[in-house]
């Protein structure tokens, strides 16, 4: 089921699309959390951060805790998530190289020092 809400409806096969919207008529708070899901994926991939504060409030309004503690997560530091849902640029690479290094380090069980990781991370690149 969350599968089938966190995926984009039309990459949804149609077998899988029927049974969700089936699922969705007979629950009426998964049909409204389905719907925050995707506007907020759509407000993700398109860059409308600006969209946020109407969001948030249009969930607070549905009765949904789960969705709650997530906004409560988002309102601690509101501008740099708005920021991240905005603006084109992006840490991920950055995050990617640094998950590669920690990787290379738990490889090593501490059995090496600064050296060898700087030798390793360059030699893997």
């Amino acid at each position: 089921m969350a599968g089938w809400i966190l995926t984009h409806p039309d990459a949804l096969a149609e077998k899988e699309r029927l049974k969700l919207k089936s699922v969705l008529v007979h629950c009426p708070e998964l049909d409204a959390l389905a719907g925050h899901v995707r506007s907020f994926g759509q407000m993700l991939t398109q860059l409308q951060g600006e969209r946020l504060p109407e969001w948030i409030a249009a969930v607070r309004a549905d009765d949904l805790p789960s969705l709650h503690t997530f906004i409560n997560g988002l309102e601690r530091d509101l501008a740099a998530v708005t920021a991240g849902l905005t603006l084109p640029w992006s840490s991920g690479v950055v995050e990617g190289h640094v998950n590669r290094i920690k990787m290379i380090k738990r490889q090593m069980y501490g059995r090496a020092g600064f050296k060898l990781l700087r030798k390793r991370v360059l030699l893997a690149s």
